[in-house]
């Protein structure tokens, strides 16, 4: 009888882990079907896709995509009652995968969440929910751990799947010539998201800073990275480079990096570059979610670090302005930015040699039954 997994994935973030998870899976038990919603990097994974991802982000962009979320829905519910998979992966994207959950539950299939919800920052009372629900919690962080304990959850932190794709060994130099820049001057990175609402938002932002840094930085290479799929809503000027698909190894050679809040500041601080955060939300969003989400940092950097140790620009700071000077600073102030280097090297600490995707796969297979008749 052949095996059947299931991963569903709502956000890019998160069918990025679908993808490097697929594959981890798909060496181990070549003969898997794997069924899920993701997106192309899923698919290229081998995943079968019931429905893609979402573009939306924030309370008002959610409303508009409300029709086409409810539809997703429909259709993943559908494949998972009529395919009865062996074991079913839940990745972040909440409110859609712990309804999703309830149905798998009641269909006695084994519920793996693996990246959890933000409980820490908002709507705590999830981990209860959540708890009832699965079999078990893979965590990406390790304070995440205590919380899903408590709730009598059984949890374990396999570490962050974006550290196995930070795999750079040229130089600086080399990198610069591979990307076709010229390897005898430094980069700037300006990184505006990765979703169409958060390029949209980010462009203006980022193409005002590339022309402070042209005009006021003599010598600087500026480089935008965009991540798979993503597109630039505005044409940039001759002295901004545009790369598609190789952000870790632009920002691997950059000075410095401007860099939108996300995945992405992680990924920065692991390949030890400087960087400033900024982030826009539509003004509604941003007012709802100051009442809901108590955290002290929105950046992944600080909040791993328990403190300031990269500065972020949110709405009203988020002004080009802003985030020039943080980036002069960085480049000119060299304690500031040799404080800054050490405290990202304390991220690689705290993160540890793990890798994720490998025993996330080992968990699908013990929680599947797999492992029985196969080694892992």
């Amino acid at each position: 009888m052949s095996k059947r997994l299931m991963i569903s994935a709502g956000e890019a973030s998160g069918e990025m882990y679908g993808a490097l998870l697929s594959r981890e899976i798909k060496k181990r038990w070549p003969d898997i079907e794997i069924t899920g919603m993701g997106g192309n990097r899923m698919k290229d994974a081998g995943v079968t896709l019931i429905a893609p991802i979402s573009s939306a982000i924030g309370l008002t962009e959610v409303i508009k995509h409300l029709w086409e979320i409810r539809e997703n829905f429909k259709k993943v519910k559908e494949a998972l009652i009529n395919q009865r998979p062996d074991a079913l992966v839940l990745i972040d994207y909440p409110d859609f995968n712990i309804a999703l959950a309830k149905h798998a539950k009641l269909a006695g299939i084994p519920i793996l969440y693996y990246v959890s919800p933000q409980v820490w920052a908002w709507r705590c009372g999830r981990v209860k929910k959540i708890a009832s629900l699965v079999n078990k919690m893979a965590v990406l962080f390790p304070f995440e751990v205590d919380i899903y304990k408590n709730a009598g959850v059984p949890v374990e932190f396999v570490g962050h799947p974006v550290a196995e794709t930070i795999n750079i060994i040229p130089s600086k130099e080399e990198l610069k010539q591979t990307l076709g820049l010229k390897p005898d001057k430094p980069v700037i990175t300006l990184l505006p998201g990765s979703r169409p609402a958060e390029i949209k938002k980010h462009t203006p932002i980022i193409k005002k800073v590339a022309e402070m840094i042209y005009n006021r930085l003599s010598g600087f290479q500026i480089v935008v990275p965009l991540a798979p799929g993503s597109k630039l809503t505005e044409k940039m000027p001759d002295y901004i480079t545009v790369l598609s698909n190789l952000t870790r190894e632009a920002v691997a050679c950059s000075d410095a990096s401007a860099v939108a809040s996300g995945t992405a500041t992680l990924e920065t601080a692991l390949l030890g570059t400087p960087m400033v955060v900024f982030y826009k939300l539509s003004p509604l969003t941003f007012f709802l979610g100051k009442l809901l989400i108590k955290v002290n940092f929105i950046s992944l950097v600080n909040i791993l670090s328990g403190k300031e140790v990269v500065a972020e620009m949110i709405q009203e700071k988020a002004t080009a302005e802003n985030i020039f000077l943080e980036i002069k600073k960085i480049l000119m102030d060299n304690t500031h930015r040799q404080e800054m280097i050490l405290n990202l090297n304390k991220i690689k600490e705290i993160m540890g040699e793990k890798t994720a995707s490998m025993r996330v796969a080992s968990i699908v297979g013990e929680l599947a039954g797999w492992n029985n008749t196969n080694a892992s």
